[in-house]
């Protein structure tokens, strides 16, 4: 199974995503999009796949978001995925993709819904225990 994570290495719930992918024994493609930010039509592919809204993809602490406006309702989407491209920072993360689906996961064990065989239990690294059972898809 392909698994790709747009990852960020700083933040916790991205890294807690990333082990539990792991552990689920795949290892997935990894795009450290502030590094290797996704082009627009990327963009739009997976807020498409996410069915969301690109609104729903946006970050706002510690970003531009407020300086921006982003929170004004006159920008398009279209508007709004060239400021995510500007500036990475405005994606949240971290995103995954699977053949089973595509999704924003936060918190970090929704990817656990998306992967082929998940661990049915884990440890976050705040300590967090997590205990998974497989939901019908």
């Amino acid at each position: 199974m392909s698994v790709t994570i747009y990852h960020n290495p700083k933040c916790g719930t991205s890294r807690n995503t990333l082990a539990m992918i792991r552990a689920s024994s795949e290892e997935p493609v990894i795009i450290e999009y502030l590094q290797t930010p996704p082009s627009k039509e990327q963009l739009s592919e997976l807020v498409a796949a996410m069915k969301t809204s690109v609104r729903d993809l946006l970050r706002e602490k510690g970003t531009p978001f407020a300086e921006l406006d982003l929170s004004n309702t006159k920008w398009s989407v279209d508007q709004l995925l060239d400021f995510i491209v500007q500036h990475p920072i405005l994606m949240n993360r971290p995103v995954v993709a699977t053949p089973h689906g595509t999704a924003l996961c936060r918190p970090s064990e929704r990817v656990l819904d998306l992967l082929e065989n998940p661990v049915a239990s884990f440890i976050k690294e705040d300590g967090e225990k997590i205990k998974y059972e497989r939901k019908d898809r």
